[in-house]
């Protein structure tokens, strides 16, 4: 069978659609399929930060870069940046060697030049849906124009997939609600279990919370640099260390100066073998998803990072992740407020480093390990294919 998988973000970028795309061509390539990729070329500073390239060429999984725009922070963020993919992404797909069906991801642009293609190509398509971009759109206060335009273009992309991918709960109900979309299936993003484990080097280092991947104002991160002096109050010598990229950078780069520059640090893209480096050594990885921008149903890959490596979460904020935490004793889940993040930051800090590892990262393994989910995945998009006979 041959698949073709059109995504604006791809291996080697360090984010959660990198990591479940490229683990679904995988477990695709594992049954036999013939699987291309459709993406950019990264960033320079991904580069810097490759991940393993023996998981990541396979055999039977060809992946074609094109340029495009990226921002200032060498995202592919922004509606000139998302054309500058989609544009050329619409004679990629056009002139490319026909498939049996394609996986797509949001923005809702891919989606709409995804399902013109596959229309002229009577082609059937699985729409990967992360989450709601017009939901998102709408909260974080863009004109009502854009609102209109984003959500028509969601809908009809969702509407035309034969099979819709949600990766929580929240996604799925949004998108029967939106598109009217029955055929829609929940698979969880998980982590690499094989690069985010217990075992490994660590950082010599005071206690330590660790808090790796992207921030962007939905996100909110700023929450733990405006926590950290009172942390610092209840623990002389604690350190905070941010890992990563995202529009929200440079902002919390000043925001530290003003609190406690001496004990917050700052780290650009590491590979992912760093990063897990960096969370086992920890005593707490943070994440943080700040309500009402549009994400309040989303399930952040970073809890399952630092899980995965036998370190406890300090969790701020709405979502699915919330229960799971608290339910399963993953570590503390508080609401998006400073206050109660530097007493569950104080709490963290203060437990030993490692003392629940073994159990934390076999709940991982057992619920999280983004092998399983994507062989999920790939048993949908393989049954969504065209007929041969076709």
């Amino acid at each position: 069978m041959r698949v073709v998988i059109t995504s604006r973000i791809y291996a080697p970028e360090p984010a959660a659609a990198a990591y479940r795309l490229s683990a679904l061509a995988e477990a695709l390539a594992a049954r036999g399929d013939r699987v291309t990729v459709l993406t950019t070329k990264p960033s320079a500073r991904a580069g810097d930060a490759r991940i393993d390239d023996a998981v990541h060429e396979l055999p039977n999984v060809w992946v074609r870069r094109a340029p495009v725009l990226r921002d200032r922070t060498g995202q592919v963020r922004g509606y000139l940046q998302y054309l500058s993919f989609d544009v050329p992404l619409f004679f990629r797909l056009l002139f490319a060697r026909r498939s049996d069906v394609v996986v797509t991801e949001p923005p809702p642009t891919t989606g709409f030049v995804v399902r013109l293609v596959c229309a002229l190509r009577r082609t059937p398509y699985v729409y990967y849906a992360a989450d709601i971009w017009s939901d998102a759109a709408e909260s974080t206060g863009a004109p009502g124009f854009v609102v209109r335009v984003v959500r028509g273009l969601e809908r009809w992309a969702l509407r035309g997939a034969r099979h819709v991918i949600a990766v929580t709960d929240g996604v799925a109900e949004r998108v029967r609600n939106l598109a009217g979309h029955e055929r829609v299936t929940v698979v969880r993003n998980g982590i690499d279990t094989r690069v985010f484990t217990p075992d490994g080097p660590v950082v010599d280092a005071p206690p330590t919370a660790v808090y790796a991947g992207t921030t962007s104002e939905w996100q909110g991160a700023d929450l733990f640099v405006r926590a950290w002096p009172t942390v610092l109050a209840a623990i002389p010598g604690a350190r905070l260390v941010f890992l990563g990229q995202g529009s929200a950078w440079e902002e919390l780069r000043q925001l530290a100066r003003a609190h406690a520059p001496e004990s917050i640090e700052f780290h650009d893209l590491v590979p992912p073998a760093e990063a897990a480096t960096w969370l086992r050594s920890a005593r707490a990885g943070l994440v943080s998803l700040k309500p009402g921008q549009g994400y309040d149903f989303a399930f952040p890959t970073k809890v399952y990072a630092a899980l995965a490596c036998g370190t406890p979460v300090v969790y701020a904020g709405p979502g699915a992740a919330v229960a799971v935490i608290e339910d399963d004793r993953l570590g503390h889940a508080v609401d998006y407020d400073a206050v109660e993040v530097a007493s569950a930051l104080i709490e963290a800090l203060g437990r030993d480093r490692g003392s629940d590892a073994a159990r934390l990262a076999a709940w991982t393994t057992e619920h999280a390990s983004i092998a399983a989910t994507a062989r999920v995945a790939a048993d949908i998009v393989r049954q969504n294919a065209r007929e041969r006979s076709a």
